[in-house]
């Protein structure tokens, strides 16, 4: 993603009403750190008026220095507190009961550089006021210093919500939030699809409420984290971008032929309704548009990493669906499925 993207999406966020064009999540990622800058500052400001008349020699660094301190102990808590809950939590904290432990585990780096762009906006907006307060050349060269620390974490974070914003996911959802029970060896098929080089297929079979969409959505939000071009849409949806000739009129950087995973939601809904209403064979000739074979959407399909969110799991409908994508070109070995428990039947 170049600069001119990254500088007119800024541009976008920065100009017009968002009463209007609705709020993006790059919009609300820096309404975000404009937050993180006021705690600092505003704490920092109300601290420095209440020791006006203490015998304290700078007052305004003080100020500032007491409320960074704060916020980087709170932020830690807020870091260690669930890492250190799941792995020693009697011996850290033995008055806490520790909640079920993650079916997949957070990225605890991902989310130490969150805290730390936290830390950073903090102790900017907190020394700012100093600053305006009392000038020093110390206030200056700190912010000077945050500011020069804080551009590489801020164009990984302003980028990563454009890609994610892109994906068109219907709910922002992490991998690690997705608390339902899983069998080990299909967490490794999850595992396997966000890691591999290769373009894999994902066959997601469950019922009603047995969290397919959530899980297809985080395993994809963990690539979109890490700057995969990702696309989500339903099965009918997808139906008519199969006849399109275009990329479909709209802002998106990118469109489902140009992206690198995708998620095919609702193709089925699973039980209650036993059924399947839409077979492999009718999305096959969906594929084809109604001739013998469309080569073009076949192969976008076949090379790029997909997951399939279906229905019910019985064997004769999990082979259909393989057969289908076997037919297409899709190699045996990079097909996976995963059968979610039942919590609605």
């Amino acid at each position: 993603m170049n600069s001119e993207i990254v500088l007119r999406q800024l541009k976008d966020d920065l100009t017009g009403k968002d009463a209007y064009r609705g709020i993006t999540l790059t919009y609300a990622w820096l309404a975000n750190q404009f937050g993180h800058f006021a705690l600092g500052f505003i704490p920092a400001m109300l601290l420095c008026e209440s020791l006006r008349g203490e015998i304290i020699s700078n007052a305004p660094i003080f100020s500032a220095f007491m409320i960074s301190v704060f916020w980087i102990l709170f932020e830690m808590v807020n870091f260690l507190g669930p890492l250190l809950l799941q792995t020693k939590p009697k011996k850290v904290f033995p008055f806490f009961k520790p909640k079920n432990k993650y079916t997949f585990a957070p990225r605890w780096v991902n989310l130490g550089l969150d805290t730390f762009t936290d830390i950073c906006f903090f102790c900017i907006g907190a020394f700012t006021y100093s600053l305006l307060v009392k000038y020093s050349n110390f206030n200056l060269i700190l912010i000077i210093g945050f500011l020069a620390i804080i551009i590489k974490p801020c164009n990984y974070w302003f980028k990563t919500r454009l890609y994610q914003l892109n994906a068109r996911y219907p709910f922002q959802f992490r991998l690690s939030q997705w608390n339902f029970k899983m069998e080990s060896s299909e967490k490794e098929k999850v595992i396997d699809f966000i890691k591999s080089k290769e373009k894999k297929h994902l066959l997601i079979f469950g019922s009603f409420r047995s969290g397919k969409t959530s899980l297809s959505v985080g395993i994809c939000n963990e690539l979109s984290i890490k700057h995969k071009t990702c696309f989500y849409t339903n099965a009918m949806k997808l139906y008519g971008e199969f006849y399109s000739q275009t990329k479909s009129p709209s802002k998106n950087l990118w469109h489902w032929k140009e992206a690198d995973y995708m998620i095919i939601d609702d193709i089925n809904p699973g039980c209650p309704i036993d059924e399947e209403i839409v077979t492999a064979n009718q999305f096959l000739k969906y594929i084809d548009r109604g001739k013998e074979i469309d080569v073009e959407n076949r192969s976008q399909l076949k090379n790029k990493s997909v997951i399939w969110v279906l229905g019910n799991g019985a064997e004769s409908i999990k082979g259909s669906w393989k057969k289908m994508l076997i037919e297409i070109g899709v190699d045996k070995q990079n097909i996976s499925v995963i059968e979610l428990s039942e919590s609605f039947c």
